[in-house]
């Protein structure tokens, strides 16, 4: 995803060419946002190189169309100069190999932010763009996202050490059965059990509190964003086609005059350029729209990790209640006070008081409880603290990502857009020069 630089002489430079190619636009689209300091991308290059449209039998045995992406790697050495490059390791990936990926790597790091993938299906469209997951733009656009994917996990300084990951970049056989080895969907926490944390845990953290809601807002402006650029983009289309009707009309005309004939069939030919220049424009501003929608995903990863957080406090408060209820149990063995209602209490009334013998084997089984219980509480406050901390530290990580890539992304949308209008001035300036010279 390559932005612009954000210093204001190349923004400058940026701004007076109007003559860039659809290839160098993409080239400043895609994965430069990606840091390349962990020790994986210094040594490996990765690349979704090409997609590829397969029919086959599916797990019930039914026909199916699908995509698969060629992921290559190659080491990252410098070439000697006139030398060839050595050929890349290939191997090919469905879309729910992607999504494997990214669930173990979720279940197995519950305290980082795991990048998202990009949409399974089109989002936020406009009227002229597919919806259909196997359109070959929609597909491109996917395969430029699964290629950052693989680049944000790659470039994270603990993702990147996962040996599963690896696998998933080298190892075309064997993969799916190493990562399903590692037995983390026995650690996925359900649903429910997320949701009756975040309603019943009585302390939570306030810093991750505010994160989600945080999350939440984010989530909400940049849909908003990405249905107002859908709705300016239907317009836009609409605006740049009609332009088309004056391409027609000035031929027409032409076709009437002598002397003004050749002016106008000009003029007509620089409005059909600026009603056909539409295609190329708004493909290239779906490319920006991808890079919101990632940061739209990533909210979802943020509230992750701090549903997380709440599930390990929940625990850890569940641990305190359990043992002060058996520190009570002890007290009333030892002084014969019940503070509360008990059925053990009635039956004490009713049938008579245990011997001392049995109640001295109970206060030795509430002992060694309390003991273990204690034991417990004191492993379950040392993982939140551990959690907190290692959550907190990737937290600030991506917050100083997040901050840097949607300024640059936006800094870059902008600056398409002055570029877009400076071509419509600079088609208006050339139909005036044909009308000068009628």
């Amino acid at each position: 995803m390559m932005m612009a630089d954000s210093g204001s002489t190349e923004e400058v430079a940026v701004i007076g060419n109007t003559d860039i190619t659809s290839a160098e636009s993409e080239n400043n689209i895609i994965n430069t946002m990606v840091e390349r300091g962990t020790a994986l991308l210094r040594k490996m290059e990765i690349n979704v190189a090409e997609a590829e449209k397969r029919t086959g039998k599916n797990t019930v045995n039914m026909q199916e169309t699908y995509t698969v992406y060629l992921i290559e790697t190659r080491p990252a050495e410098t070439i000697p100069e006139g030398a060839m490059p050595a050929a890349p390791d290939t191997l090919w990936r469905r879309y729910s190999e992607f999504e494997l990926l990214r669930t173990y790597l979720l279940v197995t790091f519950p305290y980082i932010i795991i990048p998202p993938l990009p949409e399974k299906r089109a989002e936020f469209v406009w009227h002229k763009l597919s919806a259909d997951n196997l359109d070959p733009d929609f597909v491109e656009r996917r395969r430029v996202g699964l290629e950052n994917f693989l680049l944000r996990v790659a470039s994270h300084p603990v993702l990147s050490n996962d040996q599963i990951f690896f696998l998933f970049l080298t190892e075309e056989k064997g993969w799916r059965e190493a990562v399903l080895d590692t037995g983390f969907q026995d650690k996925v926490d359900s649903r429910l059990k997320s949701l009756s944390a975040m309603f019943r845990v009585k302390n939570p953290d306030k810093r991750f509190t505010a994160l989600k809601q945080y999350s939440d807002e984010l989530n909400t402006v940049i849909s908003q964003l990405l249905r107002v650029r859908a709705r300016v983009a239907d317009r836009m289309y609409g605006v740049y086609k009609v332009h088309g009707n004056y391409g027609r009309v000035f031929s027409e005309w032409s076709a009437i005059e002598k002397e003004m004939g050749d002016g106008l069939q000009s003029a007509g030919h620089h409005m059909d350029t600026y009603a056909a220049s539409i295609d190329d424009i708004l493909e290239e501003e779906e490319h920006y729209a991808d890079q919101l929608k990632e940061y739209l995903f990533y909210t979802d990863a943020v509230r992750s990790v701090c549903r997380k957080n709440e599930l390990i406090q929940y625990e850890l408060e569940m641990e305190v209640q359990d043992l002060a209820h058996k520190k009570q149990q002890k007290e009333e063995l030892l002084t014969g006070t019940v503070r509360i209602f008990s059925l053990k209490g009635m039956t004490s009334k009713l049938f008579g008081q245990e011997s001392q013998e049995q109640r001295e084997s109970r206060v030795a089984a509430l002992d060694q409880s309390i003991h273990e219980g204690e034991e417990t509480v004191l492993q379950k406050n040392k993982e939140c603290k551990e959690f907190v901390r290692s959550a907190w530290e990737d937290i600030e990580r991506f917050k100083e990502q997040k901050d840097k890539d949607l300024r640059e992304a936006l800094i870059s949308y902008a600056i398409m857009q002055i570029s877009m209008c400076k071509k419509g001035i600079q088609v208006w300036s050339n139909a005036k020069e044909c009308f000068n010279k009628m």
